[in-house]
């Protein structure tokens, strides 16, 4: 009789080694390798690409690159396709593709799509980074909002809501005082409200958490709707001209060739997200707050056994979240736009969640994601501008197809902190 002989007494089972091919990396590199290659090819562009790497009134001047258009672009193609192809062989053998990798092919398609784009015409440089630095500032500060939530256990869906409940707060607050930081304090207690409901619901009620956080979203937008046609448009003068931060230029620092005037040319909401970003990531991993933060988040019958209180520390947490969402919304109306629209967050809220996802929940990674989102969003302006040979609805597009790109190209298998959007119910 055929079969598999059972292992003799006190013999040890050898282990059953299971080996994954992680193949989305490689895919998606020879997706977008492909569609490059059809972009080049069927739409090619002549002439030379200037790059400008300095402003006009930089201590150092830099001046000026031109890069034949057609040969670098066709050269990148063939870079692009050997490190597909490397990504590819990394795959058949059971590897994964290294990171490395990975942002060595984002940078060097970027590069060649923004010289193919820009034939004939100007890239500035400075301009499109420091752009894409601003427009980030509401979706980095989103995200660290969402890494705290989840991190303690609770998903935080409703960083719309919080982001445009800061908005209003902000404009309306500063421009009854005058002052931009008045504002700021009131666009974060504008975050707390909006996660108040969040925690009450979702923790002391048990209530779906993602449903929540909809149905917050739709609200705040409904409501912030209401009392700007009631309250703002018929006092504009009075309650819808906020003050607004200036720029912050620090001394020294803002003459480092290329990134300076990016980095150190910013108003204040830059420097505190800078600030924000170092304090959460330090203190989520360094501190003892950080270390109740993930044992509520990852195993909370566990932390209550050692005495952490576990639904006071996720009420508490949420609503920290939720001011740091609300201090992303200020951006809005004391920096970009100098009052108050109707729905003006455009989605950046769930941006952010992505931002967090892609960042798998931690702070560093979930703000490089965001960054990388905020410039995609600058450069269709930029392609915009440039008089690109793509039709503006698939400009329009870009930083939601990056989005998806990163999210379900890159992050593969990703698991969140093992408690997350679980109620807890103490013993």
């Amino acid at each position: 009789m055929s079969g598999i002989a059972a292992p003799a007494a006190g013999e040890a089972l050898a282990p059953v080694v299971v080996r994954v091919r992680h193949l989305k990396a490689s895919v998606t590199l020879g997706i977008v390798t492909v569609l490059l290659g059809a972009l080049f090819l069927l739409a090619p562009r002549d002439g030379w690409t200037t790059y400008r790497l300095s402003t006009a009134d930089a201590l150092i001047p830099i001046g000026e690159v031109s890069i034949p258009t057609a040969p670098f672009t066709w050269g990148v193609l063939a870079v692009l396709a050997a490190l597909t192809a490397w990504a590819i062989a990394d795959a058949w053998a059971y590897r994964r593709t290294s990171a490395w990798l990975s942002i060595a092919y984002g940078v060097l398609a970027l590069f060649g799509f923004l010289t193919w784009a820009g034939s004939g015409g100007l890239v500035p440089v400075v301009s499109l980074l420091s752009g894409a630095l601003s427009i980030s500032v509401p979706i980095v500060f989103g995200a660290l909002g969402g890494v705290i939530g989840e991190r303690v256990g609770v998903v935080n869906v409703a960083i719309e809501g919080q982001l445009l409940l800061g908005a209003f707060s902000a404009a309306l607050l500063s421009s009854i005082t005058g002052s931009p930081f008045v504002g700021l304090l009131g666009a974060m207690v504008g975050g707390v409200l909006v996660s108040l409901v969040l925690a009450v619901f979702s923790i002391k009620y048990l209530v779906e958490q993602v449903i929540v956080s909809v149905v917050l979203n739709v609200l705040v937008t409904g409501l912030t709707g209401f009392l700007f046609g009631i309250l703002l448009v018929p006092n504009e003068l009075e309650l819808n001209r906020p003050a607004t931060f200036d720029r912050l230029p620090i001394p020294g620092l803002v003459e480092i060739p290329v990134i300076g005037p990016v980095l150190f040319n910013q108003t204040f909401l830059v420097y505190f997200m800078y600030v924000a970003v170092a304090i959460v990531a330090w203190g989520l991993y360094r501190t003892r707050w950080g270390l109740r933060v993930r044992a509520v988040g990852e195993h909370p019958q566990a932390a209550d056994t050692v005495g952490i209180r576990v639904n006071p520390t996720r009420f508490w947490n949420v609503n920290l979240a939720g001011a740091l969402a609300g201090a992303g919304g200020a951006y809005f109306t004391l920096v970009s736009v100098p009052q108050f629209n109707e729905e003006m967050t455009g989605g950046l809220g769930y941006i952010a969640l992505a931002a967090v996802i892609f960042g798998r929940w931690d702070p560093v990674r979930a703000t490089l994601a965001a960054l990388l989102f905020g410039f995609a969003t600058n450069l269709q302006n930029l392609l915009s501008v440039l008089g690109t040979p793509i039709p503006s609805q698939f400009m329009l597009m870009l930083p939601y197809v990056v989005t998806i790109l990163a999210v379900a190209g890159f992050v593969g298998q990703s698991r969140g902190p093992a408690a997350s959007g679980k109620p807890y119910i103490k013993g």
